[in-house]
This record gives structure tokens, C-alpha cells and sequence, in this order.
């Protein structure tokens, strides 16, 4: 089995629900347990969260206007891609893992959080035209009643 879905959203706040619900609606039509659709809709949610909130620069196409979001379901495995148009992250050597943030704090945990989540993350650059790229992996479970399981 094999489902995937792209948008191409507004950086605006709002744009991080919608990406959210549909994930919940994609897993769990498909099977998915619950925990793990959980695990990645919290995760989803962060790197949107930072594409909305970092993702912006100024580009003659209005591209830092929007971001992109991926979804791949591909048998055990689901992949998810944040991908905007601003500044990037600061070059690999250079970029500090992301650090324990106090407890008042209000922002800070979003890297943190969705590499707790997921099983395999990637943090970089597009190449060439700039902007971050945040994707994650986790293996999938499923529902003993899953409609749709992998093959």
C-alpha cells in the first residue's frame, strides 16, 4: 500500500491545522494506529509551526509566501517533508544540535520534539534557490482492523 499527498500551503498560522487534520484523516482512514498518527501529527505540526513562523525572505516570485508540505505512507513506513523559501539553516558544520530549552520557555523545542518522535530525521537545505528542508520518518503499526495494511 502506498498513499501520498502534497500542499502547498500559506505561511500562516492557520495553514498548520489543516496540514495536521489532514495527516490524522490520511492515517487513519488507511489503518494506522493511533499512537503513531499521534506521534507524527505532533511532529507535523512543529515543522510547520517553523516554516510559518522562520520560513519567509524576500524572493521576486512570492515564494516565501507559502511552504510545502509532503506526506509519503510506503509500507511500514511514513515520511513526512517540510520544505520553505527563507533563509535556510545555517551551514551543517556550523548549526548546533538543538539544546535543552527551559521549561518557561515558550518557543525553542520544535527540532527537539519531532527528533523525539519520529525514528530518523533530517534537517538541511534546499539546494541551490535556499530554504530549510525538515523530514522525518517513523515506522508505522497498524490497527488489527486496518482497511488498508502493508503489503
Amino acid at each position: 500500500m502506498s498513499i501520498w499527498w502534497s500542499l502547498h500551503l500559506r505561511r500562516d498560522a492557520a495553514s498548520v491545522p489543516l496540514a495536521r487534520r489532514l495527516l490524522l484523516g490520511t492515517m487513519e482512514t488507511a489503518g494506522v494506529d493511533p499512537e503513531i498518527s499521534y506521534d507524527l501529527s505532533v511532529a507535523l505540526s512543529e515543522a510547520c509551526a517553523n516554516a510559518v513562523e522562520h520560513g519567509g525572505g524576500a524572493t521576486r516570485d512570492h515564494t516565501s509566501e507559502a511552504f510545502r508540505v509532503t506526506a509519503y505512507l510506503d509500507g511500514e513506513k511514513c515520511r513526512i517533508e517540510v520544505a520553505d523559501a527563507g533563509p535556510g539553516f545555517p551551514a551543517a558544520g556550523s548549526r548546533p544540535r538543538p539544546q535543552p530549552v527551559p521549561a518557561e520557555a515558550e518557543h525553542g523545542r520544535g527540532l527537539s520534539l519531532i527528533e523525539q518522535l519520529a525514528d530518523h530525521v533530517h534537517i538541511g537545505n534546499k539546494p541551490g534557490r535556499g530554504g530549510a528542508v525538515v523530514s522525518f520518518d517513523k515506522i508505522l503499526k497498524w490497527r488489527e482492523d486496518a482497511p488498508l495494511t502493508a503489503v
